[in-house]
C-alpha cells in the first residue's frame, strides 16, 4: 500500500518504528559472535566430546536461534493475515524480551546461578530458539509493514531502512561485545562477560514494544479484513485527503476478482523467484562471515580483543555500504544492484580462500573481507528484502513471503552450522588452512549472479498493484512501467 506524499513524515516515522524489528534482528543474530568462545568453554568443552561431535554441538548451539527463525517466519504469515502486521510485531517484541532475560541466566530455576551443566545448555538453546522465533516473525513482518505503508516512489529506500536497521544492530552489538570483552580477562568473560552481552538485548526490546503500542495497522491489511472505514482513517493520517478515495479504489480493485489464495494462484514463477532470492542471499555465506568474524580473524593471528575490534570495522563498512544502497535502490534499480553485488562478493571470497590456503598476507585478507561485506551490503542485503516485500501478489503476500523468509532462515541455519563443521575439519584445514568455506561462498555468489540475470524481474518504480497485475501463470513482471 502507499502512504502518498501528503504525509511523508508520518510514513517515515512508522517505517522507523517497524525497522526496530530489523535492529533487533541484527543485534540478536550477531551478539553470539562475541560469546562463542565462552559458551564453548562453559558448556561444551567439559563434555569431553570427539572433534566432530564437539564442533557439531557447538555449531548447533551457536545457530540454535536460527531454528527458531525458521519456526517464527513460517508462522508469521498466518499471524499477519489473521491478527495483523502490528500485532505480529508485538509478539516478536515479547519474544525478544523473554530471550533477553532468560538466555544470560539459563540455569535460573534449574540449578544454582553460575552452573553451566547440560541442563543449562538445553535451557540456553530453548531461550535462543524463542529469540529466533521473534527474529523470524520480525524479519517477515517489518519489511512487509513498511512496503504496505510506503509510496511506490520511495518504497525501495524505505524498505531498505529495514536492512540499515539490521546493520545498525550488528554494528551496535559488535561494539558492545568489544567494550564488554575489554572489561575483564578471559576467565571473567567466561564467567560473566558473555551473560552481559546476551542480556544487553533487553533495552531495545523494551523500546520496540513500547513504540508498537501506538502504531496503526496497514490500510491494505485492514481492507483485506473488510475494515474499509478503519483503512480510510489510517489513510487520512498518512496520505493527503484528496488521495484517499483513489488509494481505496486501487486497493479494492486489486483485491477483487483474483484467481484464489493458493500458493500457486499466480503461477510458479513468482514463488520460484522469491525462494531463489532468499536461498542465494544466505548461500553466499554472509552470516557465516558475520557470526564467526572474530574466530576468522583469530585464525589470521589476531588477539581476542583485536579480533573483536576488527569485527567492529567490518560492521562499520557494512553500515556505510548499506547507506549507499539506500541512495541507489530507487535510481539504479533492484536487478542491477544484485548483479554488481554478486560479482563484488564472488571475487573477494575466492581471493580470501586462496590467501587462507597460502597462509599469507593477513592484512590483504582483512581488505578482501571488507570488499565482500561492502558488496553484500550494497546489494543482496537490502535489495532482497525490498523485492520480497513487493513482488508477491496482495491476496497471497503473507503466505508467500512467510514461505520465502522461512526458506531464507533454513539456508542461514545450514550455512552457519556447516561453516563450523567445515572450518573445524582437520583434513580440510590440512589442505586449505581454513580457506575451503570461502571458495564455496565465492562459487555460490557466481551462481547468484546467473540466477538474477536469467530469472529476476525489475520492479523499480512500479506500484504494488501494478506488480500484482503482471503476475500470471508462466509470465513474469515486465521490466518497467511508464512513470
Amino acid at each position: 500500500m502507499h502512504a502518498q506524499t501528503g504525509a511523508p513524515g508520518l510514513s517515515l516515522s512508522l517505517t522507523l518504528i517497524a525497522a526496530i524489528g530489523g535492529l533487533l534482528f541484527g543485534y540478536d543474530t550477531a551478539v553470539i559472535s562475541g560469546a562463542v568462545g565462552s559458551i564453548e568453554n562453559d558448556f561444551i568443552v567439559p563434555l569431553g566430546l570427539a572433534e566432530t561431535a564437539r564442533n557439531t554441538l557447538s555449531g548447533l548451539t551457536v545457530s540454535s536461534a536460527l531454528a527458531g527463525c525458521v519456526l517464527g517466519s513460517a508462522l508469521a504469515g498466518r499471524l499477519a493475515d489473521r491478527y495483523g502486521r502490528r500485532n505480529g510485531l508485538i509478539v516478536a517484541a515479547l519474544l525478544f524480551l523473554v530471550s533477553a532475560v532468560g538466555s544470560p541466566l539459563p540455569e535460573a530455576g534449574l540449578a544454582p546461578l553460575g552452573t553451566t551443566d547440560l541442563r543449562a545448555l538445553v535451557a540456553f538453546n530453548i531461550y535462543r530458539v524463542l529469540c529466533g522465533a521473534g527474529i523470524g516473525i520480525a524479519s517477515m513482518l517489518s519489511p512487509l509493514y513498511i512496503a504496505e505503508i510506503a509510496p511506490k516512489e520511495r518504497r525501495g529506500r524505505l524498505v531498505s531502512l529495514y536492512q540499515l536497521a539490521i546493520v545498525v544492530g550488528i554494528v551496535g552489538v559488535y561494539f558492545v561485545n568489544w567494550l564488554i570483552a575489554r572489561s575483564g580477562d578471559a576467565a571473567w568473560l567466561d564467567r560473566i562477560g558473555w551473560r552481559l552481552m546476551l542480556g544487553s538485548e533487553a533495552l531495545p526490546a523494551l523500546v520496540f514494544l513500547a513504540l508498537l503500542a501506538k502504531v496503526p495497522d496497514t490500510p491494505r491489511w485492514l481492507m483485506l479484513r473488510g475494515r474499509e472505514d478503519d483503512a480510510r482513517r489510517v489513510l487520512g493520517r498518512v496520505a493527503a485527503p484528496e488521495q484517499v478515495p483513489d488509494i481505496i479504489d486501487e486497493i479494492r480493485t486489486s483485491l477483487a476478482g483474483q484467481p484464489g489464495q493458493g500458493l500457486l494462484a499466480f503461477g510458479w514463477p513468482v514463488l520460484a523467484v522469491g525462494l531463489g532470492l532468499s536461498i542465494f542471499q544466505q548461500s553466499v555465506g554472509i552470516n557465516a562471515v558475520l557470526y564467526y568474524a572474530p574466530a576468522m580473524f583469530r585464525n589470521l593471528g589476531a588477539a581476542n580483543d583485536s579480533a573483536l575490534l576488527q569485527t567492529v570495522v567490518v560492521g562499520a563498512v557494512n553500515l556505510l555500504a548499506t547507506v549507499i544502497a539506500i541512495a541507489l535502490v530507487d535510481r539504479v534499480g533492484r536487478k542491477a544492484l544484485l548483479l554488481v553485488g554478486a560479482i563484488g562478493m564472488a571475487l573477494p571470497m575466492i581471493g580470501l580462500g586462496y590467501l587462507f590456503t597460502e597462509q599469507s598476507q593477513a592484512g590483504l585478507a582483512l581488505a578482501l573481507v571488507l570488499v565482500y561485506i561492502a558488496g553484500f551490503a550494497m546489494s543482496w542485503g537490502p535489495v532482497v528484502w525490498v523485492l520480497l516485500a513487493e513482488i508477491f501478489p496482495g491476496p497471497i503476500r503473507g503466505k508467500l513471503m512467510a514461505l520465502a523468509v522461512a526458506a531464507q532462515w533454513i539456508a542461514n541455519l545450514l550455512v552457519s552450522w556447516s561453516f563450523k563443521v567445515i572450518d573445524g575439519n582437520s583434513a580440510l584445514n590440512a589442505a586449505f588452512h581454513h580457506g575451503f568455506a570461502y571458495y564455496l561462498y565465492g562459487l555460490a555468489s557466481l551462481a547468484a549472479a546467473v540466477f538474477v540475470w536469467r530469472c529476476v524481474p525489475e520492479t523499480t518504480g512500479r506500484s504494488l498493484e501494478a506488480i500484482q497485475q503482471n503476475w500470471s501463470v508462466g509470465r513474469t513482471v515486465p521490466a518497467a512501467e511508464p512513470r
